[in-house]
């Protein structure tokens, strides 16, 4: 989610003790005892900025009385669900707005209720208690908010589609202080730009109701192979991943990270005797493996292991804190990254293989990571949801951390333009994007902007990025 700047005022401490003194949930200042902790977002390289106060919400009321308390004294506003925002636009030097408090999740006849505060690992874990599940992604701490806002690339997304894809409500708190529930035949310009139009653009999400799919036994699989392999194993997974039944979902990973690696990694929903006739025929096509890894197992826990919380609990799969969102025994770090991404459209040729190989090849700590689309992605007609990239093959996200991480993120997307194009994913916001509305929207930017100027006529919700 994301932050936005509307001015340069000040409001005066009596006017932050009567915002504070509004809300059923808590308002953190400076110099309070969590304030540290509150202004701190997934990226370190964030650490320095000082919102005025960090407010988490406990009701879509306390969400209304901040947007109607950043619009009266003019402070800069910023929404925060995860809080793993790239460009860092889940905070700034005013007021912060933390919708992690309203995380309940609850379930009734094929439908879930999910509140915009809620952490993926808290909603798979709540969901699979019932059977069901929702098309999300990996990362246990992502926000369910900004996820779904921005499209929802997911482990599932080849059968079920994206996590916007099966999202038949949201509720918002609109610039003018309203809470608004929009669907298909409620508000539907809004629900047309909530799925895929990004978060921050039009209002605050507090909850969505999304529609499940029950789960079953499903195979987990991750295979290596040598550096020397990388193009080969490129150039066929491009092939195999287009070519498999939409029941097998896959990533590939070319990572310098400690040592060079190349990983196909993914999911398959069904048994692991299927999974493995599927993946001899990758294995055919780039030779021996240097080691594997299938397994079939619960739905839940390969979650859990898509996340890389396998040997922990739920409660230890969070970052660690008294805060909301976090947990006491929460073991999972904070990483300092820069992420670009692109949109693949068509399969790499020879040239660009080489050129992404030789990229990853150069010294640091960095990996490409390509997600593979289609299935019911692609049976979506571009124009349907905001997210616009129902064509594309795969994404592509340049992932990188420790010194030189900008630098070799932006230096491998401009090597790569001329292969992949100027597609990219707006949840991997990307301050340093010329052209980014086209670039995340294409066609449907037209009428984004449209929603926008409908539902915030002056430009309240004002993003680096945004209509």
């Amino acid at each position: 989610m994301a932050a936005l700047s509307i001015g340069a005022a000040s409001p005066a401490a009596a006017e932050w003790t009567a915002l504070g003194r509004g809300l059923d949930g808590t308002l953190v200042r400076p110099g309070d005892a969590s304030y540290d902790a509150a202004r701190r977002l997934f990226n370190t390289a964030f650490d320095a900025v000082r919102p005025a106060g960090v407010a988490y919400c406990a009701n879509p009321s306390d969400v209304a009385e901040c947007v109607t308390f950043a619009r009266k004294v003019g402070v800069p506003l910023a929404v925060r669900s995860g809080g793993h925002s790239y460009a860092g636009w889940s905070t700034g030097t005013g007021l912060v707005l933390d919708v992690s408090r309203m995380s309940k999740v609850s379930y009734s006849a094929g439908r879930a209720s999910v509140g915009a505060g809620a952490k993926l690992v808290d909603v798979y874990d709540s969901l699979a208690k019932h059977g069901v599940s929702i098309p999300a992604g990996t990362c246990p701490t992502v926000g369910v908010s900004g996820l779904t806002l921005g499209g929802g690339i997911g482990v599932v997304s080849r059968k079920y589609g994206l996590t916007c894809d099966v999202m038949e409500s949201v509720q918002l708190v609109t610039a003018d202080g309203r809470l608004v529930t929009s669907d298909a035949n409620h508000e539907p310009d809004l629900y047309w730009a909530s799925r895929g139009g990004g978060g921050g653009n039009l209002g605050v999400a507090v909850s969505f109701g999304f529609r499940t799919h029950p789960t079953r036994e499903v195979t987990v699989f991750f295979l290596h192979w040598p550096w020397a392999r990388a193009a080969k194993a490129l150039k066929a997974w491009q092939s195999w991943s287009r070519a498999v039944p939409d029941e097998l979902w896959s990533t590939m990973h070319l990572s310098s990270d400690g040592g060079m690696d190349v990983q196909i990694g993914g999911l398959h929903l069904g048994g692991r005797a299927e999974c493995e006739r599927l993946l001899d025929r990758l294995g055919d096509a780039i030779g021996p493996t240097s080691s594997s890894f299938v397994r079939q197992t619960s739905y839940g826990h390969a979650m859990m292991i898509m996340g890389g919380c396998s040997t922990l609990t739920v409660s230890q799969c969070h970052r660690p804190g008294s805060l909301p969102g976090q947990t006491r025994d929460g073991k999972l770090p904070r990483d300092s990254f820069s992420g670009r991404s692109h949109m693949a459209y068509a399969p790499l040729s020879e040239a660009g293989a080489k050129t992404l190989v030789a990229q990853v090849a150069k010294p640091g700590s960095h990996t490409v990571l390509l997600d593979a689309l289609g299935g019911a992605v692609a049976r979506v007609r571009p124009d349907a949801t905001a997210f616009p990239h129902r064509a594309a093959l795969y994404s592509v996200q340049y992932y990188a951390h420790r010194a030189g991480a900008a630098s070799w993120t932006a230096n491998a997307r401009a090597a790569m333009r001329p292969h992949y194009g100027d597609h990219a994913y707006v949840n991997y916001v990307d301050p340093g994007l010329t052209g980014w509305r086209a670039a995340y929207y294409g066609a449907n930017a037209t009428r984004l902007a449209r929603v926008k100027a409908a539902y915030d006529p002056g430009r309240l919700f004002r993003l680096p990025q945004g209509f």
